[in-house]
């Protein structure tokens, strides 16, 4: 049988990749062909990313694609979730997107909740309360310059798509992250948008995963290479939506962390949980393939070391990553924690000084130290959000699956072994391409048709760890 080649385009809020996925009887290998850095910057007052540059990226990265995998049939886009740019009636971008970390929704919060209540909106959305969420955005973006020059609002993932096939749409899981999403019908929240003085026309059509969004524009045929067949399929756009479908577990007793930048930890369940227990919890309830709900909450994540790697960088202290793992491995148990949802913790700057002055660590605390603090303190948010998780929803966790680039942590992962007393699985480090490419090709007949055959796939063919807890 002929290989099959699908592709996906994986951008997170700190780096992007190109990946091919060659699928040849039954396995699925993963290759990298472009990699490049993502990270918002100051302009005009705010945190903006460079869509624009980036998708330049993405366009070299389908022409390295084209250059070794000529064949390639299909192409899925996944990204992080409620940030969007706004087009003009000519489909113009009218200016870069700002980031989900720029403090411009601080001033419209109280706003957003005096036209709607909050236990109302949950009731109707879902969606755990996060300031950055895109309801808030758009609230602040109303009071913006560009807001009447706006004739679509397109979520990141979609506006790439946009750019390379010509074709407008909301994919539906990354739609359940702008808090405009009807949780119970998987409809726009019509009533939402009117208190809200937001038109709902304003969003493109609602698309599945799994649908063809369009053949790849004439220009991105010549600049890249690829052949005019190539199409753009809609996948889980919002990365952790692609993330889920690689969880390697099978049956229905599990709880997954997707742990990079941030951590979404929670269960895969066939209704939402909108209970006024779990709005007070903060938990979420977010759309995943094939309409599975994703009931689970954005803890702290990585970022927290990421940035204190920075910070370090900045002092002249060029830290290797795996020996501070392994000194802070041999620091043992801190007995300093910090609150890793703090919202002092999302902006850049000098995060060791934060996590210090939160934790009472001593000024003259090492890398080793506030590292192990982070760690410990993320693994102890890790079991908690899952016990609750399980108990909100009235489910049973038997294991813990870490997917994403902090299932190569292996301090983490032992860690959460630790804390929450359950075995964890620990991979597959790429979940978001996998979930990502199987989505497409399964689209395509290539792959499994359902989510549990896919799961059962990749236990069998990917590399998985596996950390028990110890007594």
């Amino acid at each position: 049988m002929t290989a099959r080649i699908f592709a996906a385009v994986d951008i997170g809020a700190s780096s992007g990749r190109v990946i091919a996925g060659v699928i040849d009887a039954g396995t699925t290998t993963l290759h990298v062909v472009h990699r490049f850095a993502n990270g918002a910057s100051a302009v005009d007052r705010h945190l903006r990313w460079s869509l624009t540059d980036l998708y330049g990226e993405v366009l070299a990265g389908l022409r390295a694609l084209a250059a070794s995998f000529p064949s390639v049939e299909s192409i899925g886009i996944d990204t992080w979730a409620v940030d969007y740019g706004l087009l003009d009636a000519n489909g113009n971008l009218l200016s870069e997107p700002i980031s989900y970390r720029d403090n411009r929704t601080d001033a419209v919060i109280d706003d957003v909740h005096a036209r709607v209540d909050p236990q109302a909106m949950y009731t109707v959305n879902g969606l755990q309360f996060l300031p950055f969420n895109t309801v808030y955005q758009l609230a602040a973006e109303q009071r913006s310059p560009d807001w009447g020059r706006a004739a679509h609002i397109v979520l990141i993932p979609d506006l790439l798509a946009y750019w390379l096939t010509g074709e407008l749409r909301t994919e539906s899981t990354n739609a359940s992250t702008t808090g405009l999403l009807d949780v119970h019908t998987g409809r726009w929240a019509t009533e939402l948008f009117e208190n809200l003085g937001i038109s709902e026309k304003l969003f493109p059509t609602l698309d599945q995963p799994g649908s063809q969004r369009g053949t790849i524009r004439p220009e991105v045929v010549r600049f890249t290479g690829l052949s005019p067949s190539t199409v753009v399929t809609t996948v889980g756009s919002h990365d952790t939506a692609s993330a889920v479908v690689a969880v390697p577990v099978s049956g229905t007793r599990f709880a997954y962390i997707s742990s990079g930048t941030w951590s979404l930890a929670g269960l895969e369940l066939a209704r939402p949980v909108v209970t006024e227990d779990a709005r007070r919890a903060n938990f979420t309830n977010e759309r995943g393939v094939d309409g599975r709900t994703r009931f689970l909450r954005n803890v702290g994540g990585l970022w927290l070391l990421q940035e204190s790697l920075r910070s370090w960088a900045r002092e002249g202290r060029q830290l290797e990553l795996h020996q501070l793992l392994e000194e802070a491995r041999g620091v043992g148990p801190s007995t300093k924690r910090i609150d890793v949802d703090d919202v002092k913790f999302i902006a850049p700057g000098d995060m060791p000084a934060r996590i210090s002055d939160a934790a009472g660590l001593s000024t003259s605390a090492t890398p080793a130290e506030v590292t192990r603090c982070i760690l410990d303190s993320l693994a102890s948010a890790y079991r908690h959000t899952v016990h609750t998780a399980g108990e909100l929803a009235g489910a049973k966790v038997e294991t813990i699956a870490i997917i994403g680039g902090g299932s190569q942590n292996s301090l983490l992962c032992q860690l959460t072994a630790d804390e929450s007393g359950l075995p964890v699985t620990a991979g597959p480090v790429e979940a978001t391409a996998l979930g990502n490419i199987l989505v497409q090709a399964r689209s395509r007949g290539a792959a499994p048709s359902s989510l549990e055959e896919i799961r059962q796939t990749i236990a069998h063919t990917q590399l998985i760890q596996r950390y028990e807890p110890r007594l």
